[in-house]
């Protein structure tokens, strides 16, 4: 019987987090290109191009339910190889982001008390997840160390977002890092079962 470090999360579990970060990346990039008038990633947030008033709004809105889907679905493909606790904070983190598109901005700029709570649950879930995630037998970036440090990394990224929001200065390009990270660590989880399974098979083969 294999070891559970040396299994690989189905392959649905892969495309959903390779997915991720490309539904967020090309999204904020499409859907900046489209605003009339132009648009200052910098310092704007993601969600300005998903409020009412935005220019096509759905290239956002799309690429944030799309991305909660993901998470979602890489929350599942990961049962074999994450503790349950850190699943469902990751799954948490997939239905707040998905919300952060059901509840967008106002077209005003006045702030939405809805999107601020599921945007932020949605922030800290993301990078909460790594930390609930530890097993000790299981994939190799969810062991305690690389878990800890990732966790508290995305934290770190969160608590910089934070002060920038405060500090009303280059918003967009914190907020733009940190929701980058925590969409590339699913994927840098699920990828690591693929090359620690096939350096096992290879091992078993050799001996």
């Amino acid at each position: 019987m294999r070891a559970v470090s040396d299994r690989p999360v189905p392959g649905f579990g892969l495309v959903s987090s390779a997915a991720a970060p490309v539904l967020l990346v090309g999204g904020w990039t499409v859907a900046a290109a489209r605003q009339q008038g132009g648009f200052d990633s910098v310092e704007r947030t993601i969600s300005d191009l998903a409020a009412y008033g935005a220019t096509d709004r759905w290239i956002m809105t799309t690429a944030l339910a799309g991305l909660g889907i993901c998470h979602l679905t890489t929350a599942a493909a990961l049962r074999d190889v994450a503790a349950p606790a850190g699943r469902a904070v990751l799954a948490a983190g997939g239905v707040t982001t998905v919300l952060v598109a059901v509840f967008p901005l106002p077209a005003d700029g006045s702030g939405s008390a809805a999107h601020t709570l599921v945007a932020g649950t949605a922030f800290l879930a993301l990078s909460l997840w790594p930390a609930f995630a530890v097993r000790r037998d299981g994939a190799p970036l969810v062991r305690p160390v690389p878990s800890t440090l990732a966790a508290a990394s995305l934290l770190g990224l969160v608590g910089w977002f934070g002060f920038q929001l405060r500090a009303d200065e280059g918003v967009g390009l914190a907020e733009r890092v940190t929701a980058g990270a925590q969409a590339v660590w699913p994927l840098a989880v699920t990828g690591t079962t693929w090359v620690s399974a096939f350096a096992a098979r290879r091992k078993r083969s050799q001996s």
